[in-house]
């Protein structure tokens, strides 16, 4: 019996019965990320849905990059549009330097 993992809400691949978007289950695995390492880090998902979910992207992978490839783009129009504040950018560069000073 062939069980569904994956449907779109609006623009977006989620799990179904999740708030996890497919893209990140994605960046996971195209970063290496076998799928028993990745479902620790979705406490919420089975490894079932996690397979599941990378067997839906390799049969839909064209479909699933111009989905990835539309949110991208989204993102860019987001930030484009809301820079991040000067201040903000200066106290979160410092934060980091003070970080890397003591490790």
């Amino acid at each position: 019996m062939a069980r569904d993992y994956v449907e779109r809400r609006g623009d977006t691949f989620y799990i179904i019965g999740s708030r996890v978007p497919l893209e990140v289950i994605i960046h996971e695995y195209a970063n290496g990320m076998p799928a028993e390492s990745i479902v620790h880090s979705f406490p919420t998902l089975s490894l079932e849905q996690i397979h599941g979910a990378l067997a839906f992207y390799h049969g839909n992978k064209a479909e699933v990059e111009r989905a990835l490839v539309n949110t991208e783009k989204k993102w860019e129009d987001f930030r484009i549009k809301h820079p991040v504040p000067a201040a903000l950018k200066a106290r979160l560069e410092q934060a980091k330097q003070q970080l890397g000073e003591r490790g």
